[in-house]
């Protein structure tokens, strides 16, 4: 089980890596708003994996606020970027 805990470390440190740069570089707001989203979900992704391999929830409230805080940001973000095409 260790190295599936290492395997699962390593895909998600380069999908971060990946968000991290397309944050930084993104060519619109809209990219960056998408990936800092993305990485809300590895971060999730990570923490679930650290309670799967630990076999504790210690950390089930924090992985619930961080999922409803993705959720509202998205909802947020589609929200305002469809009022914006109407305008235009």
């Amino acid at each position: 089980m260790e190295w599936v805990g290492a395997a699962v470390a390593v895909i998600l440190t380069l999908a971060a890596a990946g968000t991290i740069y397309r944050i930084a570089v993104g060519p619109s707001l809209l990219d960056r708003v998408i990936a800092a989203d993305v990485l809300l979900a590895i971060f999730g992704a990570a923490l679930a994996t650290e309670m799967a391999l630990r076999r504790n929830t210690d950390n089930l409230a924090l992985l619930v606020v961080l999922s409803v805080i993705g959720f509202i940001g998205s909802t947020a973000v589609a929200r305002f970027v469809s009022h914006r095409k109407e305008d235009a």
